[in-house]
């Protein structure tokens, strides 16, 4: 049974008493305790615990005492969840870092280091470990000599320190004096015995045992106790090289929980991070021994707790709104599947994708704070949602010789040459001056405010419009005035047919831009750029210019079907990422192609990611070794028809009848027959040859961009029973964080090293 934080506490406080028992039971031996000054003494037991049997005193005569060695710590860190407590080690670099802190550091100072690839900081006097690019709770940092397991225990666990202090004091002792058997008794009630050096036990007093133990062995049993990381079963993780050749944004989907474990998408990308590591030890063993390969910095970005935190109040105003019947199921749709509408929502919309871009640049600005030597790329992955909220950012992203409606980038164009006293007489609202100079707004500022904005200064519905109104339609460059959208390159939207007041039909691509003025259409595509049925909403910018954009079972092929978008013109691309990768399972029911959008003559198959091992997966192979099996059986027996009947046709001519057209018709058949099969071997053997060297458009450079993962031999037998699974299968894929790195580092110039099997 583990320690509960009060019992840990109180063996944190608890000064030992100890006793030597001699081997003989000599009365004459005396004990020696070791107590500090001040420390309470409790009456020593004359003898050991009933259960500390014959069998316990494993001692080896012949053996010569070793001499006293200082138990070398390791440092831990622990994680706690629901009701599990669990304490892991750090890697042996960030431990040796932690100790030499720990030991040159002064008392009074403040010492601080950044363990974990630079992710966590920890405050070694406090001794706290603190996140550092997201909100994480601080967790107990420990400097670990001594471990114990319980009999339910899977683990050993570390002792408090000072208790592992009381521990080591008694053992070098026991080992300076070559006397075993030694008993700590401790104010708590807790006894530990030293029985010899590899045999070391904890007893628990009665009070603390469970009170339905029934017999005397079940109440004292002991707990094991263990010297130093070194003899437990503890798997110490090898540590991260410090230099980072890459920095990779993962943008989660719906929901707060990222797979069926329903952990957040700290722990995903955490495993994913993990995943990369080891492959990069594998499949670039020997750059990274020549010092060409570090590592891929992979960091978790979180949308979720921004539009459904208080700010926005949403979740109050659904829960109004939400029936008490069948609760479990109303709360995971409110606050999973409701981000679809949510994003679909120009209000919400904006928030969303506000928190991703300013979330994306906090984090970039952060990572070049604690690396001001990296000077590698950026790239950026999106999960379901995730991913068609970042292809709507970047192609809204802007590079720095683009205009963005008819105005110089970074520049607002200019209200003619009035003043806000002048306008609001113009529009016959000067008594609302004071109001507007009492914060500071201008013409500059006005044109960027919300209705919102304006409401919550107490301007009235009326006066709230008007000024609205008049301040962008100035500002809105000269071809919205006259209807027309430009839209971006490449995202074509077929002609609507829209009727005029009079009755009369037009048609054409040029929504109004004012919600409250379109009485026209019956969809109101408020987008700026693009035209794609997106809401009326401002991107923002991300600080950097993406290498790659990677896809996880994306639906964003649905969703620009749906917005009106049927065509996608081969030389369009992102205006700042010029590569694009949509990966997906085949059986995710989420997932969607891009590819048949842009090449809609040709039906090709996605390029298949290969095992991270090198290899088709084994069902796989024995499905293509059956497919041949059959061509090739189908081939033969149409070999063998054919033959006869040459040989048959061959015979004497005057022992046949004239040959009839039917028979020259058959024969014409099987040779034809014949020639498709050798036709289909030989276009199935050429499209192979030239499949990767098909253009699929710019979107990725003129390379593919569909990808799809192997399914699994368990998940092909049944696709329906792991369609849920397939759809969060990508964090934990070692094939999707291969095709990452692969994209990666062969832009790096680093050669790529397939293992042996």
């Amino acid at each position: 049974m583990p320690l509960s934080p009060a019992e840990e506490g109180r063996l944190s406080q608890a000064a030992p008493t100890v006793r030597t028992r001699d081997r003989l039971d000599s009365p004459a031996h005396t004990a020696a305790p070791v107590n500090s000054p001040g420390d309470q003494v409790l009456p020593a037991l004359d003898e050991a615990s009933p259960s500390s049997t014959s069998s316990f005193e494993m001692l080896d005569m012949e053996s010569v005492p070793a001499p006293y060695q200082e138990v070398q710590p390791h440092w831990f860190f622990c994680l706690r969840a629901d009701d599990n407590t669990s304490w892991l080690p750090f890697s042996r670099e960030d431990s040796d870092k932690l100790e030499r802190a720990n030991t040159a550091g002064d008392e009074k100072e403040e010492v601080v280091v950044a363990v974990d690839g630079e992710r966590y900081d920890i405050n070694v006097k406090e001794r706290k470990r603190y996140a550092v690019y997201w909100e994480q709770a601080p967790t107990e940092v420990r400097r670990c000599t001594w471990f114990y397991k319980g009999d339910k225990d899977t683990t050993f666990k570390p002792y408090p320190e000072a208790f592992s202090q009381s521990l080591e004091e008694a053992y070098m002792i026991a080992v300076t004096l070559d006397e075993w058997k030694r008993k700590l008794e401790f104010p708590t009630g807790e006894t530990v015995i030293l029985h010899n050096p590899k045999l070391i036990m904890h007893y628990q007093p009665f009070g603390l045992q469970d009170e339905w133990v029934s017999s005397p062995s079940e109440q004292t049993r002991p707990r094991t106790v263990k010297r130093g990381v070194d003899s437990i079963s503890v798997e110490i993780p090898d540590g991260e090289p410090e230099k980072v050749d890459h920095l990779v944004f993962m943008v989660h989907g719906i929901g707060p929980a990222c797979d069926l474990r329903f952990r957040s998408i700290i722990q995903c990308v955490s495993d994913f991070r993990s995943a990369s590591l080891s492959l990069l030890a594998s499949h670039y063993k020997r750059a990274q021994q020549d010092g060409q390969v570090g590592r891929v910095e992979f960091l978790p970005v979180n949308w979720h707790n921004a539009l459904h935190g208080d700010a926005t109040g949403v979740d109050e105003d659904i829960q109004r709104i939400t029936l008490p019947s069948i609760s479990r199921l109303r709360h995971f749709t409110n606050d999973t599947l409701l981000d679809l509408f949510f994003y679909n929502s120009p209000t919400y919309c904006q928030t969303i994708v506000d928190t991703v871009a300013s979330e994306i640049n906090r984090l970039h600005a952060l990572f070049k704070q604690r690396h001001p030597g990296f000077s590698g790329a950026v790239s950026v992955v999106g999960h379901s949602l995730g991913s068609l909220i970042l292809f709507d950012l970047l192609t809204n992203q802007r590079t720095g010789s683009e205009t963005r409606e008819g105005v110089p980038s970074g520049e607002l164009r200019h209200l003619n040459c009035d003043t806000l006293e002048q306008t609001l007489t113009r529009l016959g609202l000067q008594q609302y001056l004071d109001t507007l100079q009492a914060e500071n707004l201008d013409l500059e500022s006005l044109a960027l405010c919300h209705d919102s904005d304006l409401k919550v200064l107490g301007i009235p519905l009326g006066p709230r419009k008007k000024i609205l109104n008049y301040v962008r339609r100035k500002w809105l460059p000269e071809d919205y005035k006259m209807g027309t959208v430009h839209l971006a390159p490449g995202l074509q939207v077929p002609p609507q047919v829209t009727s005029d007041h009079d009755g009369s039909q037009s048609s054409g691509a040029t929504p109004q831009f004012h919600r409250e003025q379109s009485v026209t259409s019956a969809v109101d595509y408020e987008y700026f750029d693009v035209g794609i049925g997106q809401v009326s909403i401002e991107y923002p910018q991300f600080a950097f210019q993406p290498q790659t954009f990677f896809a996880f079972g994306s639906p964003i092929g649905m969703f620009l079907t749906v917005r009106g978008l049927k065509h996608i013109d081969p030389n369009y691309t992102f205006p700042t990422c010029k590569n694009f990768y949509n990966i997906y399972h085949p059986y995710d029911p989420v997932a969607y192609r891009i590819e048949p959008m842009i090449v809609s003559e040709v039906d090709l198959e996605p390029m298949l990611i290969p095992h991270h091992k090198g290899r088709k997966r084994m069902h796989l192979e024995l499905k293509d070794s059956l497919t041949r099996m059959s061509m090739d059986l189908k081939n033969n027996v149409l070999g063998s028809l054919r033959t006869a009947w040459q040989s048959f046709a061959r015979l004497p001519v005057a022992a046949l009848p004239p040959v009839e057209e039917g028979e020259t018709t058959i024969e014409r058949h099987l040779e034809e027959t014949q020639g498709a099969c050798d036709e289909v071997d030989s276009s199935e053997s050429a499209e192979q040859s030239e499949q990767p060297e098909i253009k699929v458009g710019m979107l990725n450079g003129g390379r593919r961009i569909d990808y799809v993962l192997q399914e699994k031999p368990i998940e092909s037998f049944n696709e329906y029973l792991f369609a849920i699974q397939s759809h969060l299968c990508y964090w934990e894929s070692e094939d999707t964080a291969l095709l990452l790195l692969k994209e990666i580092y062969d832009k790096l110039g680093v050669t790529f090293e397939q293992p042996q099997q």
